[in-house]
């Protein structure tokens, strides 16, 4: 069977063969499920980083110059680059990064865009599927670039072992991030273009911030300073990384993330498709239809409305389910 193929192809990290997989999970077509059902005994081995940071902090480009230190240390690596959904197309807005493309005949990296397609918290929806194919495949690790759009990213930690948080040294969207609540859950934080007389400031005010912070578990975040550009710092931001690793794996933490993974994966294609039940089902209903009338003739009040029309999501929802 083609499937069984594909399978023993990804087990021996083809890429061709994972880029497909991923393209036909992202697509949900029938074959999706045979494949991950095969792979399910292979998950739960690569340390997965979550990067984010405001839109043009840099994050591409560290990652380009994280992966040659990974290199350079013997690991494979993989790259999951999530972007907005073209309104067009329906796929990524970006494409793939071209910073990291020089790194694509290696056949130990891996880097792939992936479109949120209306994922939750800026999350693609196909994005834990595709992770434990890559998983499969014996990357050592899997960097998973979020869109960095505030609030949104938060969601990336809930799919991540250890999570990057990217600033700048301008201040602007730097203290949006900060006001977001991806400051809560980073477990390292980088200043990227460090050259910059903002940098030490932004730096110090991190060190004071995290004074106030919740530490789990003992472990305290550390603050790197790079360059994006020229590498500098990219070394102390590889070392912090596998600092976190070590940590994790000595008090049995990594375990429990990869748990939160894949309870994150169910939660949100649920969310998912309940969102779809009630944009394509609800609103075609005869009696919503009235409860809308009813509001826009300012009968009812849209605390009234939005109590009737939720009583009668079971109904559309148990007539999607069982047509």
């Amino acid at each position: 069977m083609a499937e069984l193929k594909i399978v023993e192809d990804i087990l021996n990290g083809d890429k061709k063969a994972i880029a497909k997989a991923i393209s036909i999970i992202e697509n949900f077509k029938p074959e999706a499920y045979e494949i991950l059902k095969a792979l399910r005994e292979n998950y739960g081995k690569s340390h997965i980083v979550g990067v984010t940071g405001p839109l043009g902090i840099g994050k591409s480009t560290l990652i380009d110059k994280l992966i040659s230190v990974y290199r350079k240390s013997g690991y494979s690596i993989a790259v999951i680059a999530i972007d907005p959904t073209s309104p067009f197309t329906g796929g990524a807005l970006l494409g793939d990064r071209v910073r990291m493309q020089r790194h694509s005949i290696d056949d130990r990296v891996f880097i792939r865009s992936m479109a949120t397609r209306g994922g939750y918290g800026g999350i693609a929806r196909a994005l834990g599927p595709a992770i434990r194919i890559l998983e499969a495949a014996g990357f050592d690790t899997i960097i998973i670039e979020s869109v960095g759009a505030g609030q949104l990213d938060v969601n990336i930690a809930n799919y991540s072992h250890t999570v990057l948080l990217i600033l700048g040294p301008m201040l602007g969207d730097e203290i949006q991030f900060m006001k977001s609540g991806i400051m809560e859950v980073a477990d390292i934080y980088v200043i990227n273009k460090s050259d910059n007389p903002n940098a030490e400031l932004v730096a110090m005010m991190l060190v004071e911030l995290l004074k106030y912070r919740k530490q789990e578990e003992g472990w305290i975040p550390p603050v790197v300073k790079t360059i994006g550009l020229t590498g500098v710092g990219v070394e102390e931001l590889y070392r912090q990384i596998q600092i976190h690793k070590d940590f994790l794996h000595k008090t049995k933490i990594f375990t429990k993330l990869s748990k939160r993974r894949l309870m994150s994966e169910l939660t949100d294609n649920v969310l998912y498709e309940l969102n779809t039940i009630i944009r394509e089902k609800l609103y075609k209903e005869l009696e919503v239809e009235k409860v809308v009338e009813s509001y826009m003739k300012l009968e009812i009040t849209s605390y009234d409305a939005v109590k009737q029309i939720i009583k009668l999501i079971p109904k559309i929802f148990y007539s999607s389910v069982n047509p």
